[in-house]
């Protein structure tokens, strides 16, 4: 069976709607929800999502072997991380203290309480919920025909602090400025979920799903 586009099922992700998502801007591909490691392997593209608590995702990930094809997949092949699947491809996060998968250097780090206040004094709520604008650090081809500032729907307590700046791709503003997107290679991955953000979010996914690393150079 020839699959173009695994969305790994380690028990963690909001999985039907990102596979419903990449079906409706890739009617052509065979999209599959898989949690066997082989499939995955196979696939031409891989998409990470997650959500919920860091130290579940890293014990549900690890449990269910797919841990190595995960690893190899982020390193060899069109990747896109969404969520914690982001936060799971750094070093560690300070929920429950855990490592993570540590392909990308940094540390995820809880929104402060301290610091959660605008300009005026308003209070900001944790978890960051909701629409927000997404500014591209860099040029890349998962940003194509997608307006700097466009908003996206996110949805977490945790934001990446990441010990290279030359990986990050997209930042946002909550109140501070963090990384909400990074690139290096092959692999992509966002803060927000593209498959709840309507119209940018569809063009993101269908633009990984037409993306060529390196023919570009990136």
């Amino acid at each position: 069976m020839t699959v173009d586009i695994a969305v790994i099922d380690y028990g963690m992700g909001n999985l039907r709607s990102v596979s419903k998502a990449i079906e409706y801007v890739a009617p052509e591909c065979r999209v599959v929800v898989t949690n066997d490691p082989a499939v995955v392997e196979q696939a031409e593209r891989v998409v990470f999502p997650g959500q919920g608590a860091m130290p579940d995702c890293m014990r549900e990930l690890k449990a269910s072997g797919l841990h190595a094809a995960v690893l190899s997949a982020a390193q060899t092949k069109p990747f896109l991380g969404i969520c914690i699947g982001l936060q799971m491809l750094f070093e560690c996060s300070e929920e429950g203290d855990t490592p993570g998968l540590g392909l990308l250097p940094g540390q995820v780090q809880r929104f402060p309480a301290s610091l959660m206040q605008q300009a005026d004094g308003t209070r900001l709520k944790v978890p960051h919920m909701g629409w927000n604008e997404v500014w591209q650090a860099v040029k890349h081809p998962l940003w194509d025909q997608i307006a700097d500032g466009s908003r996206f729907y996110f949805v977490h307590s945790y934001f990446l602090v990441p010990g290279d700046q030359q990986i990050v791709a997209g930042w946002s503003d909550y109140p501070f400025r963090f990384a909400c997107a990074v690139a290096r290679g092959s692999l992509f991955a966002v803060q927000f979920h593209p498959e709840k953000s309507q119209a940018a979010g569809l063009q993101l996914l269908s633009n990984f799903v037409k993306w060529k690393p390196g023919l570009s150079g990136l």
